[in-house]
């Protein structure tokens, strides 16, 4: 029986579609449902409502639960609604009574949230960290080809002198803010839901301070209405964070697809890294960077799905809010996935050297000569008009050697401080804590 169901069954079709694809995602959800389970009981215990032999029998199958899970043999069955009812199950049949007492003071619509918000945090340091070896391999590349110069476009038209060291670290900066990004949504999701239960609290005692420190959040969602508007709220928060991310890997994908382009030339990759086409036998297309540059594009735009699902809705729990799961859960792998990608193609670019001896570069250092008149006294904008009137005349001669200073330029690339914002930023998570109190969840008490 379904935890809701009366002395009615449920007619099959209405049940089809109402489940939907939960038993699938679910999955992604099994091993927190266990952890903030373990928390609950440990509670309910402190409170009266489990004695300390009913305690100790729940933690022990539930740690043989998790495991099952961690080893991927956990399945939910196809008359089980979702990952809640199955652990139910599995503790009553092993259990009996006991296994029916863990879901007091507690109501699926809190479970799931909490569930939800424990994915979150897991699902944020791992990609934290996957961003920081990223990261460490842009700045490595910064710092190796630093000196070579490449020009600098704007509108699409030969600018200014640039240099892969600024290139490869324009591109490590951006990161940090993405980290900036998800160290705020983190925030948001590390804060405790459970005792919330239907959205209106309960009669029950609940110690949800106690609940808050075992699952190593940061705070209470305090207010138990509040609480329940979090679901979706949160999904859009942090897909938002996640979007920031997709946008500077598809920016930087668009760049490479165009520099490995032979107009450009800046790169290329090993012929193994690269596929061809079935009728010009030539071709070495860049597939995983347009791939990177579509999936990460497709990524953008879950903020707004989202948003979509849940901007006319109510104060209270919707059955809407199913339907974000299945946009929502599956972005993790998919943004792991480019990142690990990302990281193991850049080590693998082969930088050409010697872009700017092409001729149609030598107009890119028009400023470097209007500058230099500039230092001797005449004002920019007759340093200006002048070198604009030998281009056109073709007397024009270029200044090629750069003498860029200043914070963030070519000749000072700042990426020792860049290393350490990286740094700093990461170690404001605070991921130690949480890890500490899961870990203690999980050891046997």
């Amino acid at each position: 029986m379904k935890l809701w169901q009366k002395n009615f069954e449920i007619n099959k079709k209405i049940e089809i579609f109402t489940v939907g694809k939960d038993r699938n995602l679910d999955l992604f959800l099994a091993p927190h449902d266990v952890i903030g389970t373990l928390a609950h009981i440990i509670m309910l215990e402190t409170i009266g409502l489990l004695n300390i032999n009913e305690l100790n029998s729940l933690i022990k199958e539930l740690h043989i639960i998790y495991d099952t899970i961690i080893s991927g043999k956990f399945k939910i069955e196809d008359n089980v609604e979702d990952i809640h009812s199955q652990i139910e199950l599995i503790l009553t049949q092993r259990l009996g009574e006991i296994g029916k007492k863990i879901h007091s003071g507690r109501s699926r619509n809190d479970q799931i949230l909490l569930d939800i918000k424990l994915f979150i945090r897991k699902e944020i340091q791992e990609l934290v960290f996957l961003i920081k070896k990223l990261f460490n391999v842009l700045i490595y590349l910064s710092n190796r080809y630093k000196k070579i110069l490449i020009p600098g476009y704007t509108h699409y038209q030969i600018a200014m002198p640039s240099s892969f060291g600024l290139w490869f670290a324009s591109y490590a900066e951006s990161l940090i803010d993405d980290i900036c990004f998800l160290k705020n949504a983190y925030n948001i999701s590390n804060k405790n839901p459970l005792g919330s239960a239907a959205g209106f609290g309960s009669s029950f005692s609940l110690n949800r301070k106690l609940t808050t420190d075992l699952l190593g959040f940061e705070d209470l969602n305090y207010n138990v209405v509040y609480a329940q508007m979090c679901r979706g709220k949160t999904e859009r928060i942090v897909s938002q964070a996640i979007s920031s991310l997709a946008s500077t890997m598809s920016k930087i994908s668009q760049d490479i697809c165009l520099y490995m382009s032979q107009n450009f030339n800046f790169f290329s990759l090993p012929d193994n890294l690269t596929t061809g086409s079935s009728i010009m036998p030539h071709k070495k297309n860049p597939d995983v960077f347009e791939l990177i540059r579509s999936r990460c594009n497709k990524i953008i735009s879950l903020p707004n799905q989202i948003s979509i699902i849940i901007t006319n809705l109510s104060s209270g729990y919707h059955r809407d809010l199913q339907t974000i799961k299945e946009i929502f859960l599956p972005i993790f792998d998919e943004i792991k996935t480019i990142i690990l990608i990302s990281t193991f193609m850049f080590k693998k670019l082969i930088i050409n050297k010697e872009i700017l001896n092409d001729k149609k570069y030598k107009y890119l250092f028009s400023v470097e000569v209007v500058n230099s008149l500039v230092k001797k006294g005449v004002s920019f904008r007759e340093a200006y008009k002048k070198i604009g009137l030998d281009i056109q005349k073709g007397c024009f001669y270029p200044i090629t050697e750069i003498k860029h200073s200043h914070e963030g330029s070519i000749s000072n690339l700042c990426n020792k401080k860049l290393s350490y914002i990286m740094k700093n930023s990461i170690k404001q998570f605070k991921f130690e804590i949480v890890n500490k109190a899961i870990n203690k969840l999980l050891i046997n008490i």
